[in-house]
């Protein structure tokens, strides 16, 4: 264990200037995820310490995952009464994004001459990475390979997310909220949470309702895609 006792701290400090440089910044493209990845990689790299060991050494933040998903009810609670009010809309919503985002990304890779392992590893790509691991895997995916999608979609989401939604003028925070939250997953739903607690509130929601639509539906969507378009 001597030889990884700093990844902790090192994947700490890398966050915390991250953060701060965010936040002074004030920059889409300076996501802390991002930065933080561009800090500890080289250092990984020169130090030839394999991500495994980076990994057992920091994996008390990977066990802390679980609470913050749960955590993520509390401005749920607070916004139930408009949920009650428009749950038709919401599932609504959940159910045509969660749609939109598995065909398109299965067609696009179909048409593009991907094998059907690596169409079925795309296809969760919007929904929160342990769903999109397990859907991947029951479609003969590449379960890693699918991580690393949900992670492209959700940094894409949370950098360039509200610069789309501006563009388009969409202002009401619960389809902001809804819409991030459909196609970027956690990542998109921290920075919803981090400029309005109603529009982290209300993309939580739609991370939670779009794991359990893809987890539902993909088994059965997937064999029809690969007849209209492998």
């Amino acid at each position: 264990m001597s030889d990884i006792w700093w990844s902790l701290p090192l994947t700490l400090a890398a966050f915390y200037l991250a953060r701060k440089l965010a936040v002074r910044l004030k920059i889409s493209l300076l996501n802390p995820l991002l930065v933080s990845m561009a800090i500890i990689i080289p250092i990984l790299l020169l130090t030839h310490m394999p991500y495994a060991r980076y990994f057992a050494g920091s994996s008390i933040l990977n066990q802390l995952l679980q609470p913050a998903v749960v955590a993520l009810a509390l401005p749920l609670f607070e916004q139930m009464h408009q949920i009650r009010a428009r749950w038709k809309s919401i599932i609504s919503v959940c159910f045509v994004g969660s749609m939109t985002a598995m065909i398109s990304g299965t067609a696009i890779a179909l048409w593009m001459g991907a094998t059907p392992q690596i169409a079925a590893t795309i296809m969760p790509k919007s929904v929160t990475t342990p769903i999109a691991m397990a859907v991947s895997a029951s479609l003969h995916g590449i379960p890693a390979i699918s991580a690393i999608c949900v992670l492209i979609a959700g940094v894409f989401g949370a950098v360039f997310g509200h610069m789309l939604l501006d563009l388009f003028r969409i202002k009401t925070k619960a389809s902001r909220g809804l819409a991030i939250g459909n196609a970027s997953h956690a990542l998109g739903t921290a920075r919803c949470a981090e400029l309005d607690f109603q529009e982290g509130a209300f993309s939580s929601l739609a991370l939670v309702i779009c794991g359990i639509i893809t987890s539902l539906l993909a088994p059965f969507l997937f064999p029809v895609l690969l007849q209209l378009f492998g």
